[in-house]
């Protein structure tokens, strides 16, 4: 009787926590429950009246507020205000700096899909999609990346022509200043489309419409800068670059060495009031061919000419390609990939003070500037540019595992082959929804900086696993450079997306979950800013409603965990049919478990949290993929669940549910208080950490939608360039690829005639002329049969050189360009 009392404590316990019921609730059901244990006379007495005694005396303490102050909250207020150190105006700013969208639903444990999918995907309005149609079809008609990066380094005249025409680098400029006032689902398919095929179109294209003067003028720039800039960036007139990072700052931007002293100076003849900068910049895109720079500086007012502040912050300029003492240097080459990117450098260069973006309004606001629009542009330039590299080499490889035969066999159909492709297809898959999740989040009005690290970390790193799987399917047609190969560049240059705009060691270790769990859990950041109440008493009542919200909410998360692991997630209420139902309840079973880890690790550490970088890394896995699994769900669902999609989902969420487990098992495993471990382990996974890898079955079935032509493979490569032209390889391939699979069944028969004898010859043309005389084929069977093989052949072919064409500058053609260049 005494366990069996003890049992209904704990049940009641749990289900109010899974209920997360109010503590005046909570109190009365533990009471009925130790009511009717007393008036059944078990389990005696003695036992009875001593729980009593303490249920009183915790009953009274937790719901009487003045004695739960005073002898509960007052103290582990006081220790709180130890535990976190005092976050700087730096890390304020960032926290300030974006929105909270879905990412937030998951820390709270229980995640309101109906908030997520209710909602419905933007489409492009009929302008962007008559844009994609026309300019940016004719734009990848013109594009020739082997002449960009082997002859020309850098975009033929006539492409920088097009795109100026077209206001390519006006996307996100408004109309009013003659842009073209885009969203940012149809700036991604832009990018998407573009840095599919050409990585150093694609960057020219996504640095204006990123990180860079016009966006930071449309938010902060006086109205004469924007009058003045924002026309002439949209025509094309001026190319912009941001020069960010420094000689000796590179993901640490705000310790940037580069500084401006306000000072008088002569400009243009006369004296006034200015900034001498002194400044070192490395790894600027598009600086060798900008006229228009973007500068972070640190700036100082030693004279107080500006006020009482000395040291005013880092602030941005806008310089002049013209300016006096600029210096825009030679080129920097990133990994064979040409795409504009250099050097700038100055020193004792005097600007007026109106060179400050913003006026002196916004001189040291400069570190909210860069952060906020950060945000932004993280979540969709890397984000559609990598999806946009993935789908097509999706495309490619489906098309050449089926064209490309060995053993008589399309590559495709062996099994090692099959694990890659599989690989391929659902990592597009989480891709592609994950960048469109981002981007919609833009046009849903919020500057998501969470999503944002997430988008630019996972897009990339899967987009450079596709690439290496297809490298390894396409094998010597994918390592020989050239016209025909459409894959090499993109191989190349996939470190370069892995380390701009924050290397992805740092997003993964620091930002993801270090920005994640302050800003987007439902009290942490409450509770930060509930210290800064002046008034003692207001911030002790303050600290103490949340405290015991976040107490309840660290409950219910561990009950909600421990509950769905046990119950196999049965009793969470989510929408759906009945085979995403079950993805759902895995989801919020996982959601439940990253909660009460992130509570329990920032428990722990504290503000230690953000130096223990494998802790937050393997917490900001989880995260990342509880998110991308969202993403996924909604493009699922937005597309209607297509059935014959099923595969490709399935494969992709087990994937992205295995790694969640593994990242969680991972903060448990190195948590450092050993007797602590066993417990976590049975609260996360209390039937033991049970997810696997997608089966080869399912693997099998994703595979073989990767081989033909299906409304599937279409979905999966949407926006894809596939005009069947010359020197497009992939067009020509998806033209070839019906005539392939027709021609497989004649080829068939034809290996069977040759292996009973009814056939002969050497060669292929023989054995064709043999199977007409034989029967075998028909004449018509026999020119189609010729018509694929040479087709297959050329598809097939890899280039080869004079040696003259590999020494740069030293071929016919490369001087021929260099001259009408």
């Amino acid at each position: 009787m005494m366990l069996l009392f003890l049992l209904a404590l704990l049940a009641v316990t749990v289900a109010c926590s899974f209920l997360k019921t109010s503590l005046t609730v909570g109190t009365a059901a533990f009471g009925a429950t130790l009511l009717a244990f007393t008036l059944a006379g078990e389990p005696g007495w003695l036992s009875l009246t001593l729980v009593w005694l303490l249920f009183a005396a915790a009953a009274t303490l937790l719901n009487y507020l003045p004695w739960r102050r005073a002898f509960i909250t007052q103290p582990i207020l006081k220790t709180f205000r130890k535990m976190v150190p005092q976050i700087s105006e730096t890390e304020q700013v960032a926290l300030d700096a974006g929105t909270v969208g879905f990412e937030g639903e998951l820390f709270t444990g229980r995640p309101n899909w109906r908030k997520l999918i209710d909602q419905p995907l933007p489409e492009l309005s009929m302008e962007e999609q008559a844009f994609l149609d026309g300019p940016v079809e004719e734009l990848c008609d013109m594009i020739d990346e082997w002449e960009f990066t082997h002859y020309r380094a850098d975009l033929s005249p006539q492409v920088w022509d097009h795109l100026k025409k077209h206001k390519f680098f006006g996307m996100i400029i408004p109309k009013s200043y003659g842009g073209l006032e885009f969203s940012a689902i149809a700036h991604r398919a832009v990018l998407e489309k573009v840095g599919g095929m050409s990585a150093t179109a694609g960057s020219v294209v996504a640095v204006p419409n990123s990180l860079g003067p016009a966006e930071l003028l449309l938010h902060y720039g006086t109205d004469e800068q924007k009058n003045h800039y924002l026309p002439r960036l949209a025509a094309g007139e001026d190319i912009p670059c941001f020069a960010l990072t420094s000689t000796t700052a590179g993901s640490d931007a705000t310790s940037i060495a580069d500084y401006g002293v306000v000072c008088e100076g002569e400009w243009e003849g006369r004296k006034t009031l200015g900034i001498r900068l002194t400044f070192e910049k490395r790894y600027i895109t598009l600086a060798p061919v900008a006229t228009v720079i973007g500068l972070a500086f640190r700036l100082y007012d030693p004279d107080g000419l500006l006020g009482e502040t000395e040291d005013i912050g880092i602030s941005v300029a806008l310089l002049p390609r013209s300016t006096p003492g600029l210096d825009v240097g030679r080129r920097h080459f990133p990994l064979n990939n040409p795409f504009p990117n250099g050097p700038v450098r100055g020193k004792d260069v005097f600007v007026p003070l109106d060179f400050l973006l913003g006026g002196t309004e916004y001189a040291g606001q400069g570190w909210k500037m860069l952060v906020e629009s950060l945000s932004v542009g993280r979540a969709i330039s890397l984000p559609s540019s990598t999806t946009g590299g993935a789908k097509l080499a999706c495309l490619a490889t489906g098309a050449y595992a089926r064209i490309r035969k060995q053993f008589n066999l399309p590559i495709g159909r062996f099994e090692g082959v099959e694990e890659a492709l599989a690989r391929i297809a659902s990592y597009t898959y989480a891709t592609s929804a994950l960048s469109r999740q981002t981007a919609s989040a833009v046009d849903a009005g919020e500057k998501p900086a969470v999503p944002g690290a997430i988008g630019k970390y996972h897009a990339t790193e899967l987009s450079r696993e596709v690439l290496k799987d297809a490298m390894d399917i396409h094998g010597g047609k994918g390592i020989i450079l050239g016209p025909r190969n459409y894959l090499g560049r993109g191989w190349q240059g996939a470190p370069i997306w892995i380390t701009v705009e924050g290397a992805n060691i740092l997003t993964r270790s620091m930002m993801i979950f270090g920005q994640g769990a302050i800003r987007c859990h439902p009290y942490v950041l409450k509770e930060l800013e509930a210290l800064s109440i002046e008034d003692e008493d207001e911030q002790l009542k303050e600290f103490d409603r949340l405290l015991f919200s976040h107490i309840g909410h660290s409950m219910s998360c561990a009950s909600r965990s421990f509950v769905l692991g046990m119950s196999l997630a049965r009793f969470a209420a989510v929408p759906g049919d009945r085979q995403t139902r079950r993805y759902y309840r895995k989801l919020s079973r996982y959601a439940a478990s990253f909660a009460l880890m992130a509570d329990v690790a920032m428990l722990t550490y504290g503000g230690k949290l953000k130096m223990k970088e494998k802790i937050s890394g393997r917490l900001g896995d989880a995260l990342s993929w509880l998110y991308i699994s969202a993403s996924m769900l909604r493009r699922f669902e937005y597309e209607g669940r297509p059935a014959a999609d099923q595969p490709i989902m399935a494969w992709a969420f087990h994937d992205a549910i295995y790694r969640i487990q593994e990242a969680l098992k991972g903060v448990i495993d190195n948590y450092p208080i050993a007797f602590a471990r066993p417990i976590l382990r049975r609260i996360v996974f209390p039937l033991g950490a049970n997810e696997r890898r997608p089966n080869d079955r399912l693997g099998h079935k994703v595979a073989a939608l990767m081989l033909s032509p299906s409304e599937t493979r279409e979905r999966l490569t949407r926006g894809c360039y596939t005009k069947d032209r010359e020197g497009w390889v992939i067009g020509n391939m998806e033209a070839l690829l019906p005539d392939v699979i027709a021609a497989e069944p004649l080829e068939r028969r034809m290996l069977k005639a040759l292996r009973a004898g009814k056939i002969s010859g050497y060669t292929f043309e023989e054995q064709l002329d043999s199977a007409v005389e034989a029967k075998i084929l028909s004449v018509d069977e026999k020119k189609f049969l010729e018509g694929v093989r040479e087709r297959v052949l050329e598809i097939v072919a890899v280039d080869d050189f004079d040696i003259r064409e590999l020494q740069a500058g030293l071929s016919d053609k490369g001087e021929a360009i260099r001259d009408a260049a």
